[in-house]
């Protein structure tokens, strides 16, 4: 089990910053068959990206919606998620191109959704939680006293921590 700090806490991070949501939507949860194989190439994909330190990947988190299972990840630039999702050596691509296949014989059964974010700014802020989300992904840091209110954060952006 993580270590929940108790202080204020925020993350800290210089560089180029992705957010991308992936995520699968169940519509006929009786036909395993036909999302299981999609639902089972994710956590590959994380095992493949979380053991090369140049895959870009910088962190992700697993949840769960009202329709099915989605990802947060969190990368170091778009060119190397890019890199990635077109990789044919990788798991991605022999992944993506199955599920394609299987959704021609099934259409409707899942569906599949990704939106890509280039973040600019970022704030954040956790108060007794263990790392999570872009403290886990980047640097974990106590938030600075003059930057106790997410206004002042999110005005220094990624250098917020860093100025204290």
């Amino acid at each position: 089990m993580s270590t929940i700090d108790p202080g204020r806490m925020t993350h800290k991070y210089d560089g180029e910053l992705v957010v991308f949501h992936i995520g699968m939507t169940i519509n006929k949860w009786w036909r395993p068959d036909l999302w299981g194989p999609a639902f089972m190439a994710m956590p590959r994909m994380l095992r493949e990206l979380s053991t090369d330190p140049d895959s870009g990947l910088l962190g992700h988190a697993l949840l769960v919606g009202a329709r099915g299972p989605y990802v947060v990840q969190y990368w170091s630039s778009v060119e190397k998620l890019y890199a990635y999702a077109s990789s044919p050596t990788q798991e991605h691509r022999p992944a993506w191109t199955r599920f394609n296949k299987a959704a021609r014989k099934a259409p409707g059964a899942v569906g599949v959704w990704h939106e890509t974010f280039l973040v600019d700014t970022a704030e954040s802020m956790y108060v007794g939680t263990p790392s999570m989300g872009l403290s886990l992904a980047t640097e974990r840091v106590d938030v600075p006293r003059r930057h106790d209110r997410a206004r002042a954060r999110f005005a220094d952006g990624r250098t917020a921590a860093s100025a204290g």
